[in-house]
């Protein structure tokens, strides 16, 4: 399978996600600027998206992203920006290729009720169900 991106962080980003896998994650690291850059160079999508998919205004997830921010982030947003990384790892996986993964969560999908896989992004339940999908999708479902 070719993999398109590359990342020393990436590598300890669980894929697909688990729960024990996020959990420790998120114990043993500091969620930083780093990971918010990271979901940020992933995907190529605006700020506008990704603070949208991360519920926080657009000032704040820049703030966020900055190397020069040093106050801690809220435990529910470092679990979102990690389960967020670890769905774009999964999922660039299952493609094989960033753009094609890229393409189809901008793309509205009939087996999600003709809504777009990104509209799920916003919350937690909503990533793993897109998650749950690739999934599926890597032992033959339609998705």
């Amino acid at each position: 399978m070719i993999v398109t991106f590359r990342h020393p962080m990436l590598d300890q980003i669980p894929s697909p996600i688990m729960p024990s896998d996020v959990l420790r994650l998120l114990k043993n690291n500091s969620i930083t600027s780093a990971y918010f850059d990271l979901l940020k160079s992933l995907t190529n999508f605006t700020d506008e998206v990704l603070s949208g998919w991360l519920n926080v205004n657009i000032k704040t997830f820049r703030s966020y992203k900055s190397a020069a921010y040093k106050a801690e982030v809220k435990a529910d947003l470092q679990e979102h920006v990690v389960m967020l990384l670890a769905l774009m790892k999964h999922g660039i996986e299952v493609f094989g290729d960033r753009e094609r993964f890229m393409t189809w969560l901008e793309t509205e999908n009939f087996q999600l009720g003709k809504m777009k896989p990104s509209d799920y992004l916003n919350t937690i339940s909503g990533i793993r169900f897109i998650d749950s999908r690739l999934t599926g999708m890597e032992y033959g479902d339609n998705a």
